[in-house]
């Protein structure tokens, strides 16, 4: 077949040969099939894979439903048994009227146990959520034991109370006002003692716990 004795006018492209119809066939399908892919199918190919990435998501969202609704009977029994304890907590919370009480019974412990009290010093309350936090600065002098004996004694009172900032020096009885006046083996602590009162002036946030505010001793 001789290309130059084809005549080339599209006018007359029904007597071409058959080859060259074929292969201009192919390309016209191939453009076509191009144009269609390239405008139509690039765009629903992104679409499925977004779509395919949005199934992942749901079917991770809904095991995770459904893991918490099969657990949901638990979860209600871990919140009673959470708000039976926070009641139990704000029980022992000492009302405005048992704190001067509170803090008496603390010294006393002190003393009970052997110790010297150098500093007694009661802070501002420092306000929480639904509670107050009222802070003591203490500063005492006794034997390793009779420290013991005091935070033992601290932490068996009945209302809440916590040792916090704990630090203990041996006495230095060689030197200053301390000169001569301590057997061997006394220490001196510094810590800072916590009790808790009721925020009456906050109410516990509704829908979380469902507490009721106390009045009265344990």
């Amino acid at each position: 077949m001789n290309l130059s004795d084809i005549n080339w006018d599209f006018n007359a492209a029904g007597t071409w040969p058959l080859p060259v119809k074929a292969a201009l066939i192919l390309l016209t399908c191939s453009v076509v099939a191009g144009g269609g892919v390239y405008y139509d199918t690039v765009d629903q190919l992104t679409e499925l894979e977004n779509l395919e990435r949005k199934e992942q998501e749901l079917r991770l969202s809904f095991e995770t439903k459904q893991k918490k609704a099969v657990n949901l009977q638990d979860y209600r029994d871990q919140l009673s048994q959470i708000e039976v304890s926070l009641h139990e907590m704000l029980r022992q919370m000492p009302t405005k009227e048992e704190v001067a009480s509170l803090l008496i019974d603390i010294s006393q412990t002190g003393l009970a146990s052997g110790l010297e009290f150098r500093l007694f010093k009661p802070a501002a309350a420092v306000n929480k959520e639904f509670y107050s936090e009222l802070p003591i600065n203490i500063e005492v002098i006794g034997k390793y034991e009779e420290l013991g004996l005091f935070v033992s004694g601290v932490a068996a009172l009945p209302r809440i109370v916590t040792v916090h900032d704990v630090n203990i020096v041996p006495i230095d009885k060689s030197k200053g006002k301390d000169k001569g006046k301590y057997e061997a083996g006394t220490m001196l602590m510094n810590a800072t003692i916590k009790t808790y009162n009721e925020n009456v002036d906050q109410e516990v946030p509704s829908g979380k716990t469902g507490v009721k505010k106390r009045r009265g001793k344990k």
